[in-house]
């Protein structure tokens, strides 16, 4: 599976308004809703869903990296998408530093190898200390987008 296959471009967004944790988790399903990658009457659950998930632990992985997640009923693939902030995001990583890049993936409930290919293909990516770096350095939706494609390529 590939990054680009997962992440939806039209939902990146390179400078999140969102200050905290939750806001910044509804503003990447929102995106997801107004690209067509999600209906828009599913928002509120499942943003519900990756908070919840979120309670349970943190997806803050540290490196300036969250990654929240979850398996939603009525999802029919493996969605993602990026949002990334210059400012920082308390998410409570386990390095306790704020987060810049945000990689949020939802798959079906009911497609578990699906959601833990995702799942692998994404942490491959963001172990990659220069990926990281470049995400950081994007200032576009653009930019963003094909630094996805080209990662594909460099594995």
């Amino acid at each position: 599976m590939k990054l680009s296959d997962i992440i939806v471009p039209q939902a990146v967004i390179s400078q999140l308004a969102s200050t905290t944790r939750d806001d910044a988790v509804s503003e990447l399903i929102g995106a997801m809703a107004r690209a067509g990658a999600i209906a828009d009457d599913r928002v509120e659950d499942i943003t519900g869903a990756i908070l919840a998930r979120e309670a349970q632990a943190t997806t803050g992985i540290g490196n300036g990296v969250a990654f929240p997640h979850a398996r939603i009923k009525g999802v029919k693939k493996a969605v993602g998408v990026i949002g990334c902030s210059s400012e920082g995001i308390n998410f409570d990583s386990l390095d306790g530093q704020p987060v810049n890049v945000v990689l949020l993936l939802l798959s079906n409930a009911d497609d578990a190898d699906e959601h833990l290919q995702a799942m692998e293909t994404i942490f491959r990516h963001v172990q990659r200390q220069a990926f990281c770096n470049d995400l950081r350095a994007c200032c576009t939706q653009d930019e963003i987008v094909a630094l996805v494609e080209k990662a594909d390529d460099v594995e």
